[in-house]
């Protein structure tokens, strides 16, 4: 049975970065795969301590990291799944610190000095990355706060540890319930419409790809 991860890099665990990874889950349960949704923020860990015991020659940590907190319990079931889908909003364009802090974690130890190995992970798998984020599809926007850079390089980074990555982006995106009850510059119709219109597109987008990515599908590695 395929098994796909989810890792949520919000704070919220119902709003709309959890939202997409559920529906990701719910179209690869759909093909029969074992689905598991995990929130960083209910875990206990920090970044990288950067020990380097990861990378010593003949070291018994070699390609894993040895610090023992709530993400030691993790590793494993990274190692077990067929597919991993990260999600995370975007705060002040880059991801959230929950998320980088675990990526930091994750991929450093898989991640070879060895010109001729570039990654340590034991086999090759799909990954995918959602973002959500309040600015809008405007290139200039995005450049200057959209985080537009980060997702290039994290895509780059996920391909070269696990294979192959591709990234969905949810722009624009409905932050409060009721935002009567919060200073905001944002029009809260315009805000209302776009969340009853195009969000639903993105949920069915994060839907295919969990239905891909439990298939074994092609990957896509054009940010969409």
């Amino acid at each position: 049975m395929m098994k796909v991860l989810a890792f949520n890099g919000s704070p919220r665990k119902n709003w709309n970065t959890a939202t997409l990874l559920s529906k990701a889950l719910e179209g690869a349960a759909l093909q029969g795969a074992e689905t598991e949704l995990i929130h960083l923020y209910d875990l206990n860990y920090k970044g990288c301590k950067s020990c380097f015991a990861c990378k010593t020659k003949g070291g018994k940590s070699y390609g894993k990291c040895p610090v023992q907190d709530d993400l030691t319990a993790i590793y494993k079931k990274v190692e077990e799944a067929d597919a991993i889908i990260f999600g995370s909003p975007i705060y002040f364009g880059r991801i959230s610190g929950e998320m980088a802090s675990f990526m930091e974690r994750l991929l450093f130890p898989y991640n070879s000095y060895s010109i001729t190995e570039p990654t340590l992970f034991p086999k090759k798998i799909n990954t995918g990355f959602i973002y959500t984020m309040n600015v809008s599809e405007d290139e200039e926007m995005l450049k200057l706060y959209g985080g537009k850079q980060s997702w290039t390089t994290n895509e780059h980074i996920l391909q070269r540890i696990f294979g192959a990555s591709e990234s969905l982006c949810s722009f624009d995106t409905y932050q409060f319930s009721d935002y009567s009850k919060v200073v905001s510059m944002f029009d809260p119709k315009m805000k209302a419409k776009r969340r009853e219109e195009v969000f639903p597109k993105d949920c069915a987008k994060a839907f295919d790809m969990g239905v891909r990515f439990a298939t074994e599908g092609s990957i896509d590695s054009e940010i969409v």
